[in-house]
């Protein structure tokens, strides 16, 4: 059975609710429109539970999943601070391919890291965007740092979605990006939902979750448990959880590719830790069942956003999970599919 942590009760936690400032950045964009939630009344028989929603991020703004949203902020944030500075990042895939994006929109250059597990169609698909990719022989954390010296150059600037002492403002740009999301998901259901599972790499997505669901003044509304779902082969969260501070894990191969971090950022830690009711790490089997399964209801998606389909079945359908979970049989659960099929 997968390794799982579950604060056995609801939590108190609460911390100061976002502005709307990126969304309205959003909405000035060309082809911005809200992803569709889509219903699955398949699953919520399967699950035993009241609806299944999708949050189908296969197509955000002309790219294939969700990570324009934070890059695309804070591009724009860091741009108006260092106008026609070289933007420089590392990733795993989507991030890197959407500041690139953004570069080439904002009319600057952009120089990418990508560690050595990145699929060469990843890579190609980054610089097809118009930056310089320079692959390293390791892994994310490792480019990560590569990138960091690399930006320490004059006329370059860090856009990277995790934090470390001294580096939290881009980070929390990135976070602030996300809540676009979570905005629509509330206007789409009319309220919030009892569950919603989020896959987690660094964490900035799952950071943003948990901001909006434990924003002060939602105690008055339905409490919205929050579900994280990572691989087993790269669990940083779920070891921290259970450690009750954060590690750092040994990563290994995996076809959740955007999630594959051994280090939660120091940034998201706080949060995570304070605000976070539940966590899960998954396999790659289940991660590729649920895709499949996903696929032939008609959601594209890719291993990374199918993990939460994964991580909700290995903690639902389980009898004493979902007793500690105290999820009744008509809950609204939401999974957040964050990236298309990139296959399809």
């Amino acid at each position: 059975m997968s390794t799982w942590y579950c604060a056995a009760k609801p939590l108190e936690w609460a911390i100061p609710a976002a502005g709307g400032e990126a969304r309205a950045f959003h909405k000035s964009l060309s082809g911005y429109e809200p992803t569709q939630l889509v219903s699955v009344p398949q699953l919520a028989s399967e699950l035993a539970v009241g609806s299944v929603l999708v949050k189908d991020e296969s197509s955000r703004l002309g790219l294939p999943a969700f990570k324009v949203l934070g890059a695309s902020w804070a591009c724009h944030r860091v741009l108006q601070g260092q106008p026609g500075s070289t933007l420089v990042t590392a990733t795993d895939g989507n991030h890197g391919r959407a500041v690139a994006r953004m570069a080439a929109h904002m009319g600057v250059a952009a120089t990418i890291f990508v560690p050595e597990f990145v699929t060469p169609e990843s890579t190609q698909l980054i610089a097809d965007e118009g930056a310089t990719v320079v692959r390293i022989d390791g892994d994310y954390d490792e480019a990560v740092r590569r990138a960091a010296i690399f930006a320490q150059q004059p006329g370059h600037a860090l856009v990277q979605d995790t934090g470390w002492e001294g580096y939290s403002d881009v980070p929390a740009w990135i976070v602030e990006g996300y809540q676009t999301l979570l905005e629509e998901i509330d206007e789409q259901l009319g309220g919030s939902p009892d569950l919603i599972a989020v896959p987690v790499g660094v964490g900035s997505l799952a950071e943003a979750v948990v901001r909006h669901y434990r924003a002060e003044g939602r105690r008055t509304q339905r409490y919205t448990r929050v579900l994280s779902v990572e691989p087993d082969t790269a669990s940083c969260l779920l070891a921290s959880l259970i450690t009750g501070k954060p590690v750092t894990v040994p990563t290994a191969r995996t076809v959740m590719a955007g999630l594959n971090c051994g280090s939660v950022s120091v940034t998201a830690w706080p949060v995570l830790s304070s605000g976070c009711d539940a966590a899960v790490a998954v396999t790659d089997e289940d991660a590729m069942r649920a895709l499949s399964d996903l696929a032939r209801i008609g959601v594209s998606s890719g291993p990374s956003g199918a993990a939460t389909l994964a991580g909700v079945r290995a903690v639902v359908s389980d009898a004493e999970r979902r007793e500690v979970l105290d999820l009744a049989d008509n809950a609204v659960v939401v999974l957040l599919s964050t990236e298309g099929n990139a296959s399809r």
